[in-house]
C-alpha cells in the first residue's frame, strides 16, 4: 500500500538536526550537498572543518542507504564561513523506498532554513558527440519517464503549492557561477539534460537510443526526485553529473558497477575542487 508522509515526520528530523547543529556550536546551515556514487571524498577532506558525522540511522524517521558503497551518513561542518550539510549516500526508488522518501532530505533541509542545494550523481553518457567518461556536466533540465513523483499525495503547504512551475529547476545563476569557478581552475564544464530511469537494471540499448532521440545527454537513477522536491520548496539547486561510462549500446561493452566507481574516483580531484570553489562563493 502506498504511504504518504506527514509534517510530523519531517519536523522531528529537522528538530533533531537543529539541536545537534546548535550543540556543536555551528551556525545556521546555509547550503546542502547531496553526494552521488563515488563522489563523497570532499566531505571527508580538510576543506570541511569542525566536522560532525551523523549516521542516517540516528536521525528520526530518516531512510537508510542500502547501497553497499554509500556510507549513509550526514556530514555537517564549515566550509569557509558557511555551515554546510553533506549527505554522503542517498535513497533510490529501486531500493524499495517510496518516491517521497528518496527526496526526504530536501524537505528536511527546507525546514532547517536552507534555500540552496547542490545535487550530484554518477551518470552514463548518452551524447557521444560532446561527452566522454570523466566529464563533469551541469544539468540544465531533465526527462522523467517514471510515473511516480515525490510530491504525489496530500500537498503540504509548508513546502509549496500543489501545482508548481518546473521551468527553472536547474538554477541559471548557480550554473554561471560553476562555469566561472571551473574556468579559473582550467576545467571545462559541459551542460546537458539528465534522463531519469528507475533502475536498478542498467538501460537497454533501445532505451538509450530513445533517450538520445528525445534530447537526453546523460542517464541515471537518482537526482530527479530530489530536484522536483527542491522546486516544490522554492529552493535554488545546482545539478552536476560525473559521466562515469558510456550508456548501454554505445560501445557494446558490458555495463558494470565497478566501472562507475572507478571513473568517479578518478574524477574526485576535479569534482572536489569545483564543489569547494562553488560553496565558498555562493
Amino acid at each position: 500500500m502506498y504511504t504518504t508522509p506527514t509534517m510530523e515526520l519531517y519536523e522531528a528530523s529537522a528538530a533533531y538536526l537543529r539541536e545537534r547543529i546548535t550543540g556543536a556550536g555551528l551556525g545556521d546551515p546555509a547550503l546542502a550537498v547531496i553526494l552521488g556514487s563515488g563522489l563523497g571524498a570532499y566531505a571527508a577532506s580538510d576543506a570541511v572543518v569542525d566536522r560532525m558525522v551523523i549516521p542516517y540511522r540516528e536521525i528520526p524517521n530518516f531512510p537508510t542507504s542500502t547501497v553497499s558503497y554509500q556510507k549513509g551518513e550526514l556530514v555537517i561542518g564549515r566550509v569557509g564561513e558557511k555551515t554546510v550539510l553533506f549527505f554522503n549516500g542517498r535513497f533510490h526508488y529501486y531500493e524499495g523506498w517510496e518516491m517521497w522518501q528518496t527526496a526526504y532530505p530536501v524537505n528536511v533541509c527546507h525546514l532547517l532554513g536552507i534555500s540552496k542545494m547542490i545535487i550530484t550523481n554518477a551518470a552514463g553518457g548518452i551524447n557521444t558527440d560532446t561527452l566522454e567518461p570523466g566529464d563533469l556536466v551541469l544539468l540544465t533540465d531533465h526527462i522523467k519517464l517514471c510515473a511516480d513523483s515525490p510530491v504525489r499525495g496530500r500537498n503540504e503547504a509548508a513546502f509549496g503549492e500543489r501545482f508548481f512551475d518546473m521551468q527553472a529547476v536547474y538554477d541559471k545563476d548557480m550554473r554561471a557561477l560553476a562555469h566561472a569557478c571551473a574556468k579559473e581552475q582550467g576545467t571545462t564544464l559541459k551542460e546537458g539534460v539528465y534522463a531519469y530511469m528507475a533502475g536498478p537494471q542498467f538501460e537497454t540499448p533501445a532505451e538509450i537510443r530513445m533517450l538520445r532521440l528525445v534530447g537526453a545527454d546523460v542517464v541515471g537513477m537518482s537526482t530527479v526526485p530530489e530536484m522536483i522536491a527542491a522546486a516544490h520548496c522554492g529552493m535554488h539547486a545546482l545539478g552536476i553529473s560525473c559521466v562515469t561510462n558510456f550508456a548501454a549500446g554505445v560501445t557494446g561493452a558490458p555495463m558494470t558497477e565497478e566501472e562507475v566507481l572507478e571513473t568517479s574516483a578518478k574524477a574526485t580531484a576535479k569534482f572536489s575542487a569545483l564543489i569547494d570553489a562553488v560553496i565558498r562563493r555562493l
